[in-house]
């Protein structure tokens, strides 16, 4: 009698459409963060010295605020 396994894992490594998926996935995700930093620092660079103040930052805080996202 002859037996088919069917339940095998592939231990293959993945196809090139999945890489190329992550790949384009992975830059998307980055442009979408440089863009987020872009938008905080421009939003945040226009608060006058005052404005700033109240939210407990002053302008040498903008980039170390876009950089870091806190």
């Amino acid at each position: 009698m002859a037996v088919f396994e069917t339940d095998r894992a592939s231990h293959e490594s993945p196809s090139i459409l999945g890489r190329l998926g992550r790949a384009i996935t992975r830059a998307a995700g980055t442009v979408a963060a440089w863009n987020d930093r872009r938008v905080t620092r421009k939003a945040l660079s226009q608060l006058s010295d005052r404005e700033l103040q109240d939210i407990g930052l002053c302008r040498g805080d903008i980039a170390r605020v876009a950089r870091t996202g806190r």
